[in-house]
């Protein structure tokens, strides 16, 4: 059996996105005759946890863990709210306080390329003898944060053999936050150094969206593999759903992600149709930045507002699978175009209809309309999404909304597992 070690930061009880997509690649490796051997950290800063999620961990997997030093530990004496937003990749862009600026710019410009950078040189002195013991040639490094890849780099510049295949769970310096961290000029080009030299000296390189495969093939030749986040096809237990016509959106809404257009959309159905409005229910599952608040309330949609807050994987799932419409929201802006959230694959597998907001030429809208999964709209509609909304009631009301996703089957958490084997 193959063996290869796998160095990721984010594992339970880490909650959110960025655990999943390891902690499934790992449950389905024996089944292609390879033995993953695990890399995190002994002491991590996780701003979302999800004990729930231990449970899922292989049994007879291999695990090695190295403390590491978190900044984020020391700055939340500091502020520990405006701390755990900013380490959650939240960063409010109204009203920022004086604290709240200064934070974001050591954040950017003595981090580089993020706050987890202690966590290198221990790891790879801890790793050469991890590797001599386990007898392991390749290695996958998966980021963000983006220093486990340098972790990789530094490892393959000792180890020439060793096969290093880097995934790129989000893209480095053009992801739409990178911008907001108040880099210098210095801070930007050592970012984009960095970036060029894990991208020139990976063996493999692994995307989550064909949009950053293109951004990376003009960066370099190594060859890159697009392995997209999914879905895992089990679930246990029967669901009824909502009486109320619940529009959900589960997960965080960042700041930006506040399509002020759908809001006022609801605001004149609520005004316009005394039914709608006994019916409407706006369900937030998550994180809810105070700019989407602030403009749902001015929208007066107060009254149909219901927040559940972080909630376990479980919860998520189960929610998904209970709402009438689920909202996929990303912000406006071409850097966003190839961001697909990982929610979306499990969207799909609810069966529920997808109400997506996006960029034109947003990759996970394209998906969307291909699995015919929903409607997608940019952030200018309003007639075509009023219409839609109103169609979607009616068939509400007459208990026949449903949604027929299509060729899904690709995305199940198995199928993305067998194409990372045939990389390997």
């Amino acid at each position: 059996m193959k063996k290869v070690l796998i160095i990721t930061y984010y594992w339970p009880p880490a909650g959110g996105p960025g655990v999943q997509r390891w902690l499934k690649f790992v449950k389905y490796l024996p089944d292609f005759n390879v033995e993953p051997v695990l890399y995190i950290p002994e002491n991590p800063h996780y701003p979302i946890e999800d004990p729930s999620l231990i449970k899922e961990i292989p049994k007879e997997i291999t695990t090695y863990q190295h403390p590491i030093f978190e900044p984020y530990s020391l700055a939340k004496f500091l502020s520990a709210k405006k701390t755990k937003r900013i380490s959650s990749g939240i960063i409010q862009e109204k009203d920022q306080s004086l604290l709240e600026r200064s934070m974001l710019w050591v954040r950017g410009n003595f981090f580089i390329p993020d706050a987890r950078k202690f966590w290198i040189k221990p790891s790879v002195r801890f790793l050469l003898d991890v590797l001599e013991k386990e007898k392991a040639d390749t290695i996958i490094t998966t980021g963000p944060p983006h220093s486990l890849h340098l972790i990789g780099l530094a490892l393959k510049k000792q180890l020439p053999k060793l096969r290093w295949i880097a995934d790129f769970r989000d893209p480095w310096t053009s992801i739409g936050y990178h911008k907001k961290l108040k880099l210098t000029n210095s801070s930007q080009r050592k970012h984009k150094k960095l970036e060029h030299e894990v991208l020139s000296n990976a063996d493999s390189i692994i995307t989550t969206s064909a949009t950053t495969r293109h951004e990376f093939e003009n960066l370099t030749k190594r060859p890159i593999k697009v392995i997209t986040n999914g879905f895992d096809s089990r679930y246990e237990g029967s669901i009824d759903l909502d009486k109320s016509f619940t529009i959900s959106h589960i997960g965080s809404m960042l700041a930006g992600r506040n399509p002020k257009n759908l809001w006022k959309v609801l605001s004149e159905l609520t005004t316009e149709n005394s039914v709608f409005r006994a019916d409407l229910q706006l369900e937030f599952m998550g994180v809810v930045s105070q700019d989407v608040m602030d403009t749902l309330y001015r929208y007066e949609l107060g009254p149909y507002i219901k927040m559940k807050g972080y909630g376990s994987h479980a919860e998520a799932v189960r929610k998904q699978r209970q709402s009438q419409l689920l909202l996929l929201v990303e912000i406006n802006s071409r850097e966003t175009e190839g961001i697909i959230p990982g929610k979306l694959f499990e969207y799909m597998a609810a069966k529920r209809p997808i109400l997506a907001l996006g960029p034109k030429n947003w990759e996970a809208g394209e998906m969307v309309l291909n699995t015919n999964s929903g409607k997608v709209f940019n952030y200018e509609s309003h007639g075509d999404l009023k219409d839609t909304i109103l169609q979607w009631y009616g068939a509400f009301k007459k208990g026949k909304l449903t949604a027929n996703s299509e060729n899904i089957t690709m995305y199940s958490r198995k199928s993305l597992t067998e194409e990372l084997v045939k990389l390997l």
